[in-house]
C-alpha cells in the first residue's frame, strides 16, 4: 500500500510514458477541477438562506357603498400591514375580519368572518340600514411559497368587493418581542370566544347575558371576560385642558367629556407602560375645539384640523407607535356632530384608526367593520338622578310619542303627518305648559326617535331608560353596540317612507310582542346606563367592549408591518 502511493506521488514528476504516470496525471487534473467546485458550493451553501416565509401586506378595508362618498373612501384606501407571521396553526388576521376566522354571518363561529354594526357575532338586520357581511376564505399556501387570500366583501347584499393578494415576505424573526407576545394573548382570546359558541353558560356574579337581545349572548360574555382579564390602553398624556384630557360632561356631548375623564383616572384598563397596551388613545375634545379653537360661524373647519394634525405629529414623533401600524392601533371618540370631519384631518385617522362616534352615518363614511357607534346621552346635571324609571307595560295608555325641533329632513315629515292629527299618536313641536317631557315618556308604549340635522339622537337612551319601546326613524344610522345587541329585538325601526303607515305599522304589534319588548328594554338598558365610577356591562363598558372588538380585527408587527405609503 505505501509503495503503491509512493508511484502515484512520483508519477507527478516523472518524465517517462508508462501507463502508471499518465493514469497519475489525469487524477491530479481531475482534482484541480473537482476541488474548487466543491468549496464554492459550500460557499454559497452558508450564505444563501435555506428557508423563507411570507408576510401578508394588505390594504384597510372601505366600504363598498352606491353613493359617491362611498365610492371615494374605497379609491382612496391607504395599505398597511396588519396581518404578521403565522404562528403554529394560527389564522392570518386582518381589519376585513371580525375575530380572524372565528364567526360567520349566521352567528357560527368558523370560516367566515363578520363585520358591519353587527360586528363580531351576527350581522345586523336589513332594516339597520348598513349589512356588510365579509367572507375570508382559506389559506392555500402555493408551491411557490405565497399566500394567496381572496377577500370578498358584500354591503347591504347587492355590492361587492373583491381582492386576490400574493406578496412574499421577509424571514420570520425567531425572537418573540413584547408585541407579540400581546399578539398571542389576543390569539387566545379569540380562540376563548370561538369556543364559547357551543360551550356552556359562564357564571358570573354581576350579570349573565342571556336572551335574543343578543347576537351571541355566549360569545358576548366571553368576550367581555377576556377584554376584563387583558384589555390595556396607553392614553397619550400630552397636551393640555381644555382642548385635551377634558371634555364636557353636562350636556348633549356628556359621553365624550365623561370617557376622557374615565380613561385618565381608571387604573384597570389604563397602563402607563406603553409596550403593554393593545390600543393607544387620543384623548382630545372635539366639542371643546369647537368652542374654543374653530372661530364662530366662520364655517372653517382648518384649525380644528391643524389642531388634530399637530396632535397627532407630536405623539408620532415622541413615540413609535404610530408610525408601526399607521395608527391602525389607536382610536379617538367623540360624541360632537363635528366628530367625523375632525377624523377627516389626517387620512390615517380615518382609514386605519378606531373612531369612536355618535355620529355613526354611513353616509359620512363611517364605517362599522372598525368604527364604534356609541350612545348619545343628555347628561343636563350630570347625573341620571330622576331619569331612570317607569311603569309596567300594562300602565301606558300613550300609543306613540315625541317632542321636538324641527331640524334635518324626517322630523319635518313625521309633523306634517302627525302632529295633532291622532290622540294615539302624541307628537308635539313644542310641548303644552305643564306637561313633563319624561312623564310623557314614561306613559308611552313607544318613542319615536327621529333624526335631526345629525343621525344620532339623545331620545333613544332617555327612551331606554324610561321603559320606553324606541322607534327608529333614521338612514344610514348604526345604533350603539349593534355588534352585540340585536336592535330588531327591542326597537321598532321605520323607514322615513313609511311614517304616514306609522300607526299602522305600530297597532299590528300584538300586545304579547309589545310585552316582550318592553321587558327586553328593561334588560338592555344597563348597557346604556352612565355610572361614576364605572360599573361592569355598563355604559363606559359597553363602548370599551366595542373598541376591544375592533382590536381583535388587527394583527400588528413592530417590525414590518407597516408598508410607507
Amino acid at each position: 500500500m505505501g509503495d503503491g502511493n509512493k508511484n502515484c506521488f512520483a508519477c507527478c514528476f516523472s518524465t517517462t510514458t508508462t501507463t502508471t504516470s499518465s493514469s497519475c496525471s489525469s487524477t491530479i487534473k481531475l482534482l484541480f477541477f473537482i476541488v474548487p467546485l466543491i468549496l464554492v458550493s459550500l460557499f454559497v451553501f452558508v450564505l444563501v438562506p435555506r428557508n423563507s416565509t411570507w408576510v401578508l401586506i394588505s390594504s384597510l378595508p372601505s366600504s363598498s357603498s352606491s353613493s359617491p362618498s362611498a365610492a371615494a373612501a374605497a379609491n382612496s384606501s391607504e395599505k398597511f400591514g396588519a396581518a404578521v407571521h403565522e404562528e403554529g396553526s394560527e389564522e392570518v388576521l386582518d381589519l376585513r375580519s371580525r375575530v380572524g376566522t372565528t364567526v360567520d354571518v349566521h352567528g357560527n363561529f368558523g370560516e367566515a368572518a363578520l363585520s358591519d354594526e353587527a360586528a363580531l357575532f351576527r350581522s345586523a338586520s336589513p332594516p339597520l340600514a348598513v349589512e356588510a357581511v365579509i367572507k375570508i376564505h382559506e389559506l392555500n399556501e402555493t408551491k411557490k411559497d405565497s399566500l394567496n387570500i381572496s377577500i370578498t366583501e358584500t354591503l347591504n347584499a347587492t355590492i361587492s368587493l373583491n381582492e386576490s393578494i400574493s406578496l412574499p415576505l421577509k424571514q420570520s424573526r425567531q425572537v418573540r418581542t413584547k408585541l407579540d407576545k400581546l399578539e398571542a394573548g389576543l390569539q387566545r382570546a379569540r380562540a376563548a370566544i370561538k369556543e364559547a359558541k357551543n360551550g356552556s353558560q359562564l357564571e358570573d356574579r354581576d350579570y349573565v347575558p342571556i336572551g335574543p337581545m343578543y347576537w351571541d349572548a355566549k360569545a358576548f360574555h366571553r368576550s367581555y371576560l377576556e377584554m376584563e382579564k387583558q384589555f390595556k390602553v396607553f392614553v397619550y398624556t400630552e397636551g393640555e385642558p381644555p382642548v385635551f384630557h377634558d371634555g364636557p360632561c353636562k350636556s348633549i356631548y356628556s359621553m365624550e367629556g365623561n370617557f376622557i375623564y374615565q380613561m385618565d383616572v381608571n387604573s384597570k384598563f389604563q397602563t402607563k407602560d406603553p409596550e403593554k397596551a393593545h390600543l393607544f388613545y387620543l384623548p382630545f375634545s372635539v366639542a371643546k375645539m369647537v368652542r374654543f379653537v374653530y372661530l364662530r360661524d366662520s364655517h372653517d373647519f382648518s384649525p380644528i384640523r391643524r389642531t388634530v394634525i399637530d396632535y397627532v405629529s407630536l405623539v408620532a414623533q415622541k413615540y413609535p407607535y404610530w408610525n408601526r401600524s399607521l395608527g391602525a392601533d389607536h382610536f379617538m371618540l367623540a360624541c360632537h356632530d363635528w366628530g367625523p370631519e375632525a377624523s377627516f384631518s389626517l387620512p390615517y385617522l380615518e382609514k386605519n384608526s378606531i373612531r369612536a362616534l355618535c355620529n355613526a352615518n354611513t353616509s359620512e363614511r363611517f364605517n362599522p367593520v372598525k368604527d364604534v357607534s356609541i350612545p348619545e346621552i343628555n347628561l343636563q346635571t350630570g347625573k341620571l338622578t330622576g331619569l331612570i324609571g317607569g311603569p309596567s307595560a300594562s300602565r301606558r295608555p300613550i300609543l306613540a310619542f315625541f317632542a321636538g325641533g324641527v331640524h334635518g329632513p324626517i322630523r319635518p315629515v313625521l309633523l306634517e303627518h302627525w302632529e295633532g292629527k291622532d290622540e294615539d299618536i302624541k307628537v308635539h313641536k313644542y310641548l303644552p305648559k305643564g306637561v313633563n317631557y319624561y312623564d310623557m315618556m314614561r306613559t308611552s308604549k313607544y318613542c319615536i326617535c327621529p333624526s335631526g340635522y345629525e343621525v344620532a339622537s339623545p331620545r333613544i337612551v332617555e327612551a331606554l331608560y324610561t321603559g320606553c319601546v324606541p322607534v327608529l326613524i333614521s338612514k344610514s344610522y348604526v345604533p350603539p353596540f349593534s355588534d352585540v345587541l340585536r336592535w330588531k329585538s327591542f326597537s321598532v325601526v321605520v323607514s322615513v317612507d313609511d311614517i304616514p303607515k306609522l300607526k299602522e305599522i305600530l297597532t299590528k304589534i300584538s300586545s304579547r310582542q309589545y310585552i316582550r319588548m318592553q321587558r327586553r328594554v328593561l334588560q338592555v338598558r344597563r348597557h346604556f346606563v352612565f355610572n361614576s365610577p364605572p360599573k361592569r356591562f355598563d355604559v363606559f363598558h359597553m363602548i370599551l367592549h366595542s373598541i376591544w372588538l375592533r382590536r381583535l380585527n388587527v394583527r400588528i408587527s413592530d417590525d414590518h408591518g407597516v408598508m410607507p405609503n
